[in-house]
């Protein structure tokens, strides 16, 4: 079976899709206009339950999601997917050293163009991925969105919204 419903939040209304009794996608921003579904729209324990803990999140009282997903995706997909989720929150990487985890240094425009097609942002945290020297760039729900996520875990931002300032000190007691 195939639910989705439609939630809001501090970064704007989102869809959260269940199959089977497991999430495969979640669209914000920007990337509610490529919303296609074939399945009910219904509200489903198991979505209800992913929106708590999304609201928890965006209340900065959990760091960690605690729900069953499915991803599908090329086995280069999804070996990128797997190293989003060992970026601890609070935390964020580059595209190169993302690559270099990958076992690829050469591999960035790749590692961007699979963290793009996350299907699960937020859960799996690509917007914990910046460019070389703190910049900002692309995101697929849009970079209004990825700088919206890392105030949330205490960065600070240009005030053109172009570039990672510092964790805010507020937040350092998260980050260990």
């Amino acid at each position: 079976m195939k639910a989705i419903y439609k939630y809001d939040g501090p970064i704007g209304p989102y869809l959260v899709q269940e199959t089977d009794g497991a999430l495969t996608r979640i669209w914000v921003g920007n990337r509610l206009e490529r919303v296609s579904h074939d399945g009910e729209w219904q509200e489903t324990p198991l979505l209800a339950e992913a929106d708590r803990q999304l609201k928890a999140y965006f209340e900065r009282r959990l760091t960690c999601f605690d729900l069953p997903w499915r991803l599908e995706g090329t086995p280069f997909q999804l070996k990128i997917w797997r190293l989003l989720q060992e970026i601890p929150y609070g935390t964020v990487i580059t595209y190169g050293e993302l690559a270099r985890r990958s076992g690829d240094e050469k591999a960035c425009r790749a590692v961007g163009m699979a963290n793009g097609r996350n299907p699960l942002p937020i859960l799996i945290p690509c917007h914990r991925v910046i460019g070389a020297h703190g910049k900002l760039t692309g995101y697929t729900g849009g970079l209004s969105v990825k700088v919206a996520l890392l105030r949330v875990e205490g960065w600070q931002v240009s005030p053109d919204e172009r570039t990672l300032l510092r964790v805010a000190a507020s937040q350092r007691h998260l980050l260990g």
